[in-house]
């Protein structure tokens, strides 16, 4: 038999804290209890969290090219990745993988396959630290979207599908001036091509979004797969996600459409690094704004892995709440989202032992990573 005693840490329970004493047994939580034991892991106080649960991270494409131009291998890419999720409290980690584009050059085009097998190879061999899960952002401009997938959907990791729509002129590019700065900066594309890419994915837009749009959730509806929209700005777009069975409505770009998306019965998710960062990198309406009236549900570190446990503190002050209520957005409602409620993103007997120690400072320093009872971090 296999046992650990976490004991003196401030535990993080699904409706209260209490300073006490959780027991890992055989790699489950055995048992929780208040007072503080004299053996075991003495926590001096330390917050003890479930490990944090992530549903959309950009973080391995961010790995594959650091920058424009570079490329790593992509199982190099996965492990760094990996190694980045644990490190930053996250034990259960969607990743995202971006299907499709019009630009020729973009690894959604070139690599998304690649990404792909590289997460559930590692995964199957036992390679990460981390559990890896799928959820594959579609590019519903792309004429292949569907197809792909359809391709992975039996694919256990699959987790997650979202509806993407990057098209210049709608949602996150209403104007095709962001989009322009955007492709230009985060991607290289030469500022003498750019206008012409936004002719060419408008064109390719109109032919192919619609049809892709229906099928790919139609498709998610079939397999019971979790469908989301991405970048939902008007009422007009939570009315389609609303008839397309969307459960998830990522990163609204506007007030508008997150408070619809919200009296609709979508959960909401927003950006742990607009929150850090106090705004949108792209001008859309601020995270904070949306926590503030009580619109958002689930967090996502997006780009940033760090910044999810460092959001959760962030809240806790905005909004005066006990930790305990605000870790709900990084933990259990993920879990919910995805249907992993019933053995992870909560301390209760008989879950996963998935814990996070931290000390709570300026900014909360991750002291120890536990995954399945083992310390990893």
């Amino acid at each position: 038999m296999n046992e650990q005693i976490y004991t003196n840490y401030r535990l993080q329970l699904p409706e209260q804290e209490i300073l006490g004493t959780l027991v890992v047994r055989d790699r489950l939580i055995a048992d929780i209890q208040p007072g503080v034991v004299a053996i075991g892991q003495n926590g001096g106080g330390d917050y003890l969290l479930p490990g944090l649960i992530e549903l959309h991270t950009d973080n391995l494409e961010c790995c594959v090219s650091p920058r424009p131009g570079v490329r790593w291998s992509v199982e190099a890419a996965a492990a760094y990745h990996d190694r980045a999720t644990i490190s930053a409290g996250i034990t259960t980690v969607c990743d995202a993988i971006a299907v499709g584009s019009v630009n020729s050059y973009s690894l959604r085009l070139t690599h998304f396959a690649a990404m792909i097998d590289a997460i559930c190879h590692g995964q199957v061999a036992g390679d990460f630290v981390a559990e890896h899960r799928l959820h594959l952002r579609c590019e519903l401009s792309y004429d292949q979207a569907y197809y792909v997938a359809a391709q992975y959907a039996d694919c256990p990791l699959l987790s997650l599908i979202s509806l993407m729509d990057h098209a210049p002129g709608d949602r996150q590019f209403v104007r095709t001036d962001k989009f322009e700065k955007y492709y230009v900066g985060k991607y290289g594309v030469a500022a003498d091509r750019i206008s012409t890419l936004t002719q060419i994915w408008q064109q390719e837009h109109h032919h192919h979004a619609s049809v892709n749009r229906t099928a790919i959730a139609q498709l998610a509806q079939l397999k019971g797969i979790t469908l989301a929209s991405h970048d939902d700005t008007t009422v007009s777009h939570i009315q389609q996600a609303v008839q397309d069975k969307v459960a998830i409505a990522e990163f609204p770009t506007t007030l508008v459409a997150a408070k619809a998306a919200k009296s609709s019965g979508l959960q909401v998710l927003v950006g742990a690094p607009n929150l850090v960062l106090e705004g949108s990198q792209s001008g859309n309406v601020a995270a904070k704004q949306l926590v503030e009236q009580g619109l958002v549900d689930i967090i996502s570190s997006d780009y940033a892995p760090q910044s999810l446990l460092h959001a959760i503190f962030l809240i806790s002050r905005y909004l005066n709440q006990p930790i305990y209520k605000v870790m709900r957005l990084a933990t259990s409602n993920p879990a919910q989202a995805i249907h992993l409620e019933h053995d992870r993103g909560s301390l209760a007997i008989g879950k996963r032992a998935d814990l996070i120690a931290v000390r709570d400072r300026s900014v909360p320093q991750l002291t120890a990573v536990i995954c399945r009872g083992n310390r990893v971090a």
